[in-house]
């Protein structure tokens, strides 16, 4: 059995390699986009501030895109080292989505950005704004195997347990794609990326703007990234809404942390907006509820109501006591792949083999024959998330959203009025916003990820379960190396990006004195 030390550093390790490399994946998906819409107005208008605007805003977007792919590589390689039981188990779904990102979409979308960058001269104009549009499409279909995998861990569909190979083995490729997960949270997370970008952008223009230099760039950049944010935080929000009504029903643990609701309530149910969960009292101590409002959010009407932690954890147990006859008679398959009584045993409790996964965690020496009330219960309790993170994620990433929906709002307004170049306390909100999205995708996550415990593959397998037999010091040796190596990265893309931002859109290749215009002109609007 493994360390609960060793898991928990393999945890920690995971989650700070997969932190930061969503630090990059935002702002990739969004700014290819961004500069595509650039090049698209270039090539049917012929103007040649568009080109520029085009060519400054792909700088940036390889700097972000060059990290991005050096700390995306080596999370991928953590799945074989620190959770070498996990990958054996369900390495043959899993996998499967991988390697069509792999082959399929980070293969496209490195080879096109190349011709991208080095291709202005060397194609025409369409050709090399339908490079442009590849390069984006190519990203964002990384980003939605990367999501068909992750989904298929929250709600696992396509794949079936093979109680003779011990593993989860796909069963149905239309199935794994089309999980009611995979597609609203792939809509989400690439619109999360898209204000992302937005805000970026209208950030570094926002910054030009204060200083009164490249206005012919910046203004226009403001403008398209404030149209295309508004937009894009629309969808986000909207389909935030359609991922939460969706892990509803597939992850009721998950909303319970969501919402920290510990005692089923009679519809229609209240919202707590504010609250100090307690996992070890299972109760919030203090809470600022407003009445009738989770009915409504969650299911759409008055009248719906949902299961509580209580009536949640008494499942469990049931599940954990139907699913220990199904592992016993694993082990009696294991040792006679004929034993046809074994095999009838786990088809009639396989539906709750993970639950009792889940307890054999605390099994005296590993043996469920010897698994007591305590033990079911101490399980059971696991079963439900840790509350106040999953609880104060999710509020922050929901803030932030309606933050920054209120921020393009006015952003477009302004722009549109031509008034956001003498707004100058609305330039320097927008600098101060550029890190609002990143926070708000790390918060996702963490919702997503955390709210997933204590389950790898939800309901099917455990995490203490998932992971590696390495050494404790082993662990810590690594997660300081990586921490340190993603620390670098995120000085040198910061650097990078400063260094360049200041160069600006007009500088000549190398220099960093920029052409500076005092005055922007009037078809800048």
């Amino acid at each position: 059995m493994v360390d609960d030390l060793v898991v928990d550093l393999s945890r920690i390790q995971f989650a700070a390699t997969a932190l930061y490399h969503f630090l990059f994946v935002p702002l990739t998906l969004g700014l290819t986009f961004l500069i595509a819409i650039m090049e698209t107005v270039y090539v049917s208008s012929g103007r040649e501030v568009y080109r520029r605007m085009t060519k400054f805003w792909t700088k940036l977007l390889l700097i972000n895109f060059a990290l991005g792919v050096a700390t995306g590589l080596t999370m991928e390689f953590q799945f074989g080292m620190n959770w070498s039981f996990y990958s054996s188990f369900v390495g043959d779904t899993f996998g499967t989505a991988l390697a069509i990102e792999g082959l399929m979409a980070f293969f496209m979308e490195a080879t096109f950005i190349g011709l991208m960058v080095f291709g202005w001269d060397r194609l025409s104009k369409v050709q090399h704004l339908v490079v442009t549009y590849l390069v984006a499409l190519g990203s964002n279909f990384s980003a939605l195997w990367i999501l068909v995998a992750n989904s298929f861990m929250q709600d696992p569909h396509g794949a079936v347990f093979n109680p003779v190979t011990m593993r989860m083995e796909l069963d149905s490729f239309f199935t794994l794609f089309f999980n009611p997960d995979a597609q609203a949270k792939f809509v989400h997370t690439v619109l999360a990326g898209y204000v992302t970008a937005a805000i970026f952008v209208c950030g570094v223009s926002a910054y030009y703007m204060l200083r009164k230099r490249h206005l012919d760039v910046a203004t226009r950049s403001f403008r398209i990234a404030a149209l295309f944010g508004v937009l894009g935080t629309g969808g986000v929000l909207t389909l935030g809404d359609a991922l939460g009504y969706v892990g509803a029903h597939a992850q009721p643990t998950k909303l319970v942390a969501m919402e920290a609701l510990w005692e089923t309530e009679e519809a229609p149910m209240a919202f707590n907006a504010i609250a100090i969960p307690s996992q070890s009292e299972q109760r919030n101590l203090w809470a600022i509820q407003v009445p009738a409002m989770l009915s409504i959010l969650v299911t759409h009407s008055l009248d719906g109501t949902l299961p509580a932690a209580d009536v949640l954890k008494e499942e469990a147990k049931a599940r954990i006591r139907n699913g220990i006859p199904a592992v016993l008679a694993l082990e009696r398959l294991s040792r006679d792949q004929h034993d046809a009584e074994a095999l009838a045993t786990f088809e009639a409790h396989k539906a709750d083999m993970g639950y009792a996964f889940l307890v054999q965690r605390y099994a005296p020496e590993g043996d469920l024959t010897r698994i007591g009330d305590a033990e079911i219960e101490k399980a059971a309790l696991d079963t439900i998330p840790e509350v106040w993170i999953v609880f104060w994620a999710f509020r922050v990433m929901v803030g932030l959203g309606l933050l920054m929906l209120g921020f393009f709002v006015l952003a477009v307004i302004l722009t549109l009025t031509n008034r956001v170049q003498h707004s100058r306390w609305f330039l320097r909100v927008c600098v101060l916003m550029i890190p609002v999205p990143f926070i708000a995708s790390e918060m996702g996550w963490l919702v997503a990820e955390v709210g997933r415990q204590p389950w790898t593959v939800f309901e099917v397998l455990p995490t203490w379960l998932s992971a590696s037999t390495h050494t404790v010091s082993y662990l810590v040796f690594s997660l300081a190396g990586f921490m340190l190596l993603y620390t670098v990265f995120a000085i040198v893309e910061v650097f990078l990006m400063l260094r360049f931002i200041r160069q600006g859109p007009d500088a000549p290749e190398g220099e960093a004195g920029p052409h500076t215009p005092t005055t922007a002109p009037a078809a800048a609007y």
